[in-house]
């Protein structure tokens, strides 16, 4: 399969409406603390906006809840992975993303059959605190040659001015949440995205 190589990661459906629109045809909703029932009225909304806009939408840990609302990607970081039940998965048609950051994660991620591997992070992220350090431009091209023809998602501390680097060095698409969800002008700093990667589309 084939990722688009903007790859952009946000946390409500209200992201989702302000931003996909602009042209984004991948977009990840990652929310971690919310009541189920509210989560899930979250996830409709997003599933909609992304049907509109022919946007390829990938839920962030709530596998069971994706399968229920018929959402067809879901994104695990490892400890998600463990408790997954990846049958159930893979029996409702919905494809599998994985997170990855050292060589025992990657052996574990591959044995998992997913459709798309990510490794970070890639520079200094303020995301979220990281007990692995950045992993730099020859870790990314060591994972390519290692999950080829799996495509590879690069993420954390990235830009449009490092995209060149990340994409020469073999990474498929480039995830991005805070370069634009704390810039002044998240639409604006959006669309230089989208510019920045139609060379790699």
């Amino acid at each position: 399969m084939k990722l688009d190589p903007f790859y952009l990661i946000v946390d409500s459906a209200a992201w989702i409406e302000r931003l996909v629109p602009l042209g984004v045809r991948l977009v990840q909703l990652r929310i971690k603390d919310m009541d189920e029932g509210e989560l899930r009225v979250e996830i409709r909304k997003a599933r909609a906006l992304c049907a509109r806009h022919q946007c390829q939408l990938i839920i962030n840990d709530h596998w069971r809840l994706a399968i229920e609302e018929r959402c067809d990607f879901v994104h695990l970081g490892q400890e998600d992975l463990q408790t997954a039940d990846l049958p159930a998965i893979q029996a409702a048609g919905v494809r599998l993303g994985l997170s990855t950051h050292d060589d025992a994660e990657l052996e574990t991620a591959v044995a998992a059959k997913p459709h798309y591997v990510a490794l970070g992070p890639v520079y200094p992220t303020i995301l979220k605190k990281m007990k692995w350090a950045p992993q730099g431009l020859e870790r990314i091209r060591a994972w390519k040659e290692r999950v080829a023809p799996l495509p590879l998602v690069a993420i954390g501390g990235l830009n449009p001015e490092r995209l060149d680097g990340v994409f020469g060095a073999g990474a498929d698409s480039a995830a991005v949440v805070t370069d634009i969800t704390l810039n002044s002008d998240p639409e604006a700093r959006t669309r230089e995205w989208i510019e920045k990667t139609d060379q790699w589309r």
